[in-house]
């Protein structure tokens, strides 16, 4: 496998038109699961089609390992990049069997006869379909069809997995099922693997690291936990997880660790970078930073959703009705809407500026 270094890459449809891709770099190491997540529209597409050779860049440069694949020079097609790629469409031929569409990229290369059965039965293997070679796509569910996806981009041994929103089509259940399947299958092969999704749940379940875009450029690079405790931009702390943004003052510049921010009049210990000047400041509060209380923070009830076993209630702080908060409550102590309570505030993050 292979390692994948993307140089300022950035795609313009037109001249003069916006960067659907503004200058990205990334650096995946060999054998890294990297999910690239955003909301519709923010480029990660694109950025995938300029990794497999399907579009040229306008700027920049694409590597897999050690070779150079695109540039201003050079644009090696994607049939030669040795890169494998599973469609959320999945991309089956219905006229051929389960074992010929596995075996389709075998016989690109010339593979023929024992070698070839026994490269398409032991991709299938290891996908949990060994036996169904002779099937047709048809008459596999949704979830067995991915697999046989994942088998065929096994059969061809690529330097780089990219995954283009697998699990798009699927329910729930079979969501979860696929989830396991594909780190199962990152865990057998120690395949590079390049994750484009705009569910977060996938993205925080399969990735080692998750690169935020927005408007085509990365808004942050980080493990999942680093991504959800410490967003590094406002975007970044509202597309993830289920965080509120407030106004507060900083009455000091940070030094790093837990800080005094002032919110609505209230004081509470967050945490911060080093380096925030003093003055206004947002700060990020997750639903678990945040417990109904006696005294602290003023808010008030918008309304509360049972979500099985717990109430999620969705709050609004004083003097900052345009700003959401949320938190968990337990049955039995969930307010009414309307009903002004008060906060009390265990945790957040100062967003950097």
């Amino acid at each position: 496998m292979a390692g994948l270094i993307l140089d300022r890459l950035t795609k313009r449809f037109a001249a003069g038109a916006p960067a659907a891709v503004d200058a990205v770099s990334l650096d995946v190491a060999d054998g890294e699961f990297l999910a690239i997540l955003g909301p519709s529209g923010c480029g990660k597409t694109t950025l995938l089609r300029l990794v497999a050779g399907f579009e040229r860049p306008s700027g920049g440069a694409v590597r897999l390992g050690d070779r150079v694949v695109a540039d201003g020079r050079t644009h090696v097609p994607p049939e030669d990049r040795h890169v494998g790629i599973v469609f959320q469409s999945y991309a089956l031929w219905p006229h051929m069997s389960v074992g010929e569409n596995v075996g389709y990229p075998l016989r690109t290369r010339g593979i023929k006869g024992a070698e070839y059965r026994r490269q398409v039965a032991a991709a299938l293997d290891t996908v949990g379909l060994g036996g169904v070679e002779d099937r047709r796509p048809a008459s596999l569910s949704g979830g067995q069809r991915q697999r046989v996806a994942l088998a065929r981009c096994l059969a061809m041994s690529p330097d780089l997995v990219l995954l283009d929103e697998p699990l798009a089509n699927l329910d729930v259940h079979l969501k979860a099922s696929l989830l396991d399947e594909f780190q199962h299958f990152r865990a057998r092969t120690g395949a590079t693997m390049l994750y484009i999704t705009h569910d977060q749940s996938e993205a925080m379940a399969l990735a080692d690291r998750i690169a935020v875009m927005a408007h085509g450029r990365v808004e942050q690079l980080a493990d999942p936990e680093t991504l959800y405790r410490s967003p590094a931009t406002a975007f970044v702390a509202d597309f993830i997880g289920m965080g509120g943004i407030v106004e507060a003052v900083l009455p000091a510049a940070t030094a790093g660790g837990r800080t005094l921010v002032e919110i609505a009049g209230h004081h509470a210990l967050v945490r911060a970078a080093a380096g925030q000047p003093a003055g206004p400041a947002l700060v990020c509060l997750r639903p678990e930073d945040l417990a109904l209380a006696d005294d602290g923070l003023p808010a008030r009830c918008r309304r509360a959703q049972y979500q099985g076993g717990e109430w999620l209630v969705e709050l609004t702080v004083d003097g900052q009705e345009d700003r959401q908060l949320q938190l968990l409550a337990k049955p039995g102590a969930v307010p009414a809407p309307g009903a002004a309570v008060r906060l009390r505030i265990g945790d957040g993050w100062v967003i950097p500026r």
